[in-house]
């Protein structure tokens, strides 16, 4: 067993990634991050950012998360890949459009070996706007 020396969370492998309980809000998270990655988290906050205008950034479930009327997207870095948290209603409509990536209910996880495709997470957020503005 290790215990981080920060948060005190205890976990089986020696310096396990992880986010400790002390990162409370967006900037602090992608602070965190490794340089290649809090690049790419950027670019996801700002594609997310500007189909989402109106939405209000919280920080959930330990998630980057935008918020209008209901969570609209979630993000988060990983060791291998950036996920995207639109519900899993997204995933379905947008099966086509997914069919490179690795999904599950609710999740979509874009790969750090490929380019990532930022016009998709514009069109999925434009979606979720649509769907909450419009009230499902």
């Amino acid at each position: 067993m290790w215990q981080c020396p920060n948060c005190g969370r205890d976990f089986k492998n020696k310096n396990q990634n992880h986010y400790c309980s002390a990162i409370t809000n967006t900037d602090e998270y992608i602070k965190a991050q490794p340089e290649k990655i809090r690049t790419i988290l950027k670019k996801v906050r700002k594609t997310i950012r500007a189909a989402a205008p109106k939405a209000i950034e919280k920080f959930s479930y330990k998630m980057p998360t935008f918020w209008q009327k209901e969570n609209l997207i979630h993000f988060a870095a990983f060791e291998h890949h950036i996920g995207i948290y639109p519900g899993a209603e997204a995933v379905v409509v947008f099966k086509k459009r997914l069919t490179e990536y690795k999904t599950s209910k609710g999740a979509i996880q874009l790969p750090l070996d490929k380019p990532i495709d930022y016009s998709l997470i514009t069109e999925i957020t434009l979606w979720r706007v649509e769907q909450v503005t419009k009230g499902k």
